[in-house]
């Protein structure tokens, strides 16, 4: 029978390893990869609601985004990246700072609310950016577009936030119906090719002109008119333009992807995602 000695330090050992586990996990967490489970549809079909990835943070390098935030409402826990790496704040600089690439798919952190958000990189520093009748352009020059067909989906609830898609064939659609959406590959001037997607005219159509200033980048959703991003300035419930310093990470492969309401629920897991790279 163990003494009440041993059952202590028992007790002491345990709790060591556990605290030893979570450093070792933050740590991993904070300089390599960070997990992130899509919860909207703005990078359909690029990402579905339900995929889940981890974020590659070496390829940007470090900055006080980069570590990450703790929040457990159930146990009264909200710690954000700025409470534990706020004195790297404020220089919009970066620790192996890496250069994005335009047509990256990205996280980073909202230069307002602090939420993490995931687009693709549309525009660098110094660039042009319009979106006029429904064409992006970039420094002037309309980005190429090539029909491809209708993005289909089941109208029915995603996610656990239980949202029905938008349809651009909504007066045809009931719940378990086909949604429909065009279908389009834009192909960047860098030669990146990726799908977008629209569901009708609407003013993110439709924009001024934007220079991205030095030290910053421009996102958009591939879901286009599904899409909070750098097309809303902050004051008007957007994203704006994202200080370098707020990049997280690059997106590169998509783990595994659940169609159900949690990722937990393995028997909803999407066959056609596991390891599927993401361009």
């Amino acid at each position: 029978m163990a003494t009440k000695a041993q059952a202590g330090n028992s007790i002491i050992e345990t709790i060591k390893t556990i605290v030893y586990a979570l450093l070792i996990a933050g740590v991993f967490r904070t300089l390599f990869f960070q997990p992130f489970w899509i919860p909207s549809g703005s990078m359909k079909e690029t990402l579905l609601i339900g995929d889940f990835l981890f974020v590659n943070k070496m390829a940007y390098g470090y900055s006080y985004a980069s570590c990450p935030s703790v929040k457990l409402g159930v146990v009264g826990i909200d710690i954000d990246a700025e409470d534990i790496c706020g004195f790297m704040d404020g220089d919009n600089t970066r620790l192996f700072g890496g250069t994005p690439e335009r047509g990256d798919v990205a996280v980073f952190r909202h230069p307002v609310n602090n939420t993490d958000f995931i687009k693709r990189l549309i525009g660098l520093p110094g660039d042009k950016i319009q979106v006029k009748d429904g064409v992006l352009l970039i420094n002037d020059q309309a980005v190429a577009l090539k029909d491809a067909g209708d993005f289909e989906e089941v109208m029915e609830r995603q996610g656990p936030q239980g949202r029905f898609p938008r349809c651009e064939n909504n007066s045809a659609v009931g719940e378990g119906a086909i949604c429909k959406k065009s279908r389009q590959i834009a192909t960047l001037p860098n030669g990146v090719e990726h799908a977008i997607i629209n569901i009708g005219d609407q003013s993110t159509d439709h924009t001024g002109v934007y220079l991205v200033p030095e030290g910053h980048y421009f996102f958009m959703g591939d879901n286009r008119d599904n899409s909070t991003d750098s097309r809303v300035p902050q004051n008007a419930g957007g994203v704006g333009f994202v200080p370098y310093e707020n990049l997280i990470g690059r997106a590169d492969r998509i783990m595994f992807s659940s169609a159900g309401r949690s990722m937990l629920f393995f028997w909803t897991w999407r066959s056609d995602r596991f390891f599927k790279g993401i361009t």
